[in-house]
């Protein structure tokens, strides 16, 4: 009877370490990311069921922007750096809310600018408006609009934090970016997947 005691202890624990990170006690968000297909800047089909299994980062900006959009994209640039520095398996994604004029030669010469590595960051389009604003709406409570009467749309300069279908944490990007918590989650996470 002490030996099964025992082995069942002993199996309760290994359980417990290896059933990875508790995603809830370390991220403040639980949303949920609905289905989107797109194409990237080298013209190649996207689709957010490919990232089930994968660490990743989402933003949502569009290349016309006379305000945000460039700082936001220039700081995920330095944290893509960074990232980079620590070995860390993940994969940007920026979501044109401008899918009329962000072409994928267009969002290639943008992502060009800011030196990016188009090796794990998508910048994608090639679905429709009402289809990225339903999509920023409905899965990241994010605002995702064309201004009236103006080629400028409104939207989120948060960077969200997602694993697979899963929106964990939000982090602002446009002023004060927290490089070295947004390092640290994606290494936590690291555990996980």
């Amino acid at each position: 009877m002490k030996k099964w005691i025992t082995a069942c202890f002993a199996l309760l624990i290994l359980q417990g370490c290896s059933s990875g990170v508790n995603l809830d006690e370390h991220f403040s968000l639980n949303g949920e990311v609905t289905d989107l297909q797109a194409v990237n800047q080298s013209e190649e089909p996207f689709h957010t069921d490919e990232m089930e299994d994968e660490i990743w980062l989402a933003a949502f900006i569009f290349t016309n922007c006379d305000t945000v959009c460039m700082p936001m994209t220039y700081n995920m640039s330095e944290l893509q750096d960074q990232l980079d520095e620590q070995d860390l398996d993940y994969q940007f994604v920026s979501f044109s809310i401008d899918p009329e004029r962000d072409t994928p030669d267009v969002l290639q010469s943008y992502g060009e600018q800011f030196e990016v590595n188009f090796d794990n960051w998508d910048f994608v389009s090639g679905y429709e408006q009402e289809d990225v604003e339903l999509f920023a709406n409905r899965g990241f409570l994010s605002p995702a609009a064309q201004l009236e009467g103006s080629d400028q749309f409104v939207h989120s300069t948060s960077l969200y934090l997602m694993a697979g279908d899963r929106i964990l944490e939000q982090y602002e990007m446009s002023v004060d970016v927290p490089y070295e918590e947004i390092v640290e989650a994606v290494e936590l996470l690291q555990d996980y997947y």
